[in-house]
């Protein structure tokens, strides 16, 4: 089985502490993780050393839900996440690595995402496309600074 490792940048005009608590909260992942087009039901998340999470995105157009999770392997307050993704379905083989890098910067934070052992099934092209949108979502989410 081949699979390919993909790689993200962003910066955001946030805290490292504002965007790693958005990776960590399954009310905030459901608002910001899922592409454009699609719902995010977050199932469980527990978000420690050795914790697990499950959540599904589903297609809004076609209906199909595609069911993943995972256990957070490192937890480094506003400097980094490090966690693993397994898909239910059998044509999605095998375990992804995804490591999410914050980086204190003059305008907010330095985003980094690795992704490693993502399976041949899914194009590239398809990962970057949705990561984009994915991180355009958190930025609408993190860089706001609203007063109570």
């Amino acid at each position: 089985m081949s699979t390919q490792t993909i790689r993200f940048h962003r910066v955001l005009r946030a805290s490292p502490e504002r965007v790693h608590r958005a990776f960590l909260d399954g009310d905030a992942m459901a608002k910001w993780l899922p592409p454009f087009g699609f719902i995010c039901k977050v199932h469980h998340m527990d978000a420690r050393v050795g914790g697990t999470y499950r959540m599904a995105f589903t297609n809004f157009g076609t209906g199909r839900t595609e069911t993943f999770g995972g256990t957070f392997l490192e937890l480094v307050p506003g400097e980094r996440i490090r966690h693993t993704d397994v898909f239910e379905d059998a044509n999605l083989p095998g375990e992804m690595v995804t490591t999410v890098s914050l980086k204190a910067v003059s305008c907010g934070t330095e985003l980094t995402i690795v992704q490693e052992g993502v399976p041949e099934a899914i194009p590239a092209e398809m990962c970057y496309l949705g990561w984009q949108e994915s991180l355009a979502q958190l930025a609408h989410l993190v860089e706001p600074q609203i007063p109570d």
